[in-house]
């Protein structure tokens, strides 16, 4: 798709039409940046690990945080010098 570049002020600008913003998940507010030539404009993602500290402290204050996997060891583990 061609897009006309436009002047805003000191910088240049681009409409981005509805339907990519829609298929990209576009909206308010973006990550831009310029990688091997290209720019690039993409959602902001928010840290996959937000909220952990909390959830794990009402886990453990709620006891439920019992072992997913039981504790196994190696056959050869109490050879081991540490």
């Amino acid at each position: 798709m061609q897009v006309n570049i436009r002047s805003l002020g000191n910088s240049k600008g681009i409409l981005i039409p509805k339907p990519i913003l829609e298929q990209t998940g576009l909206q308010d507010v973006a990550e831009l940046r310029v990688k091997n030539g290209v720019i690039e404009i993409r959602p902001l993602k928010t840290n996959p690990r937000e909220g952990w500290a909390i959830d794990s402290q009402r886990i453990a204050m709620d006891k439920d945080d019992p072992l997913v996997w039981p504790e196994f060891g190696n056959a050869d583990d109490k050879e081991l010098k540490w």
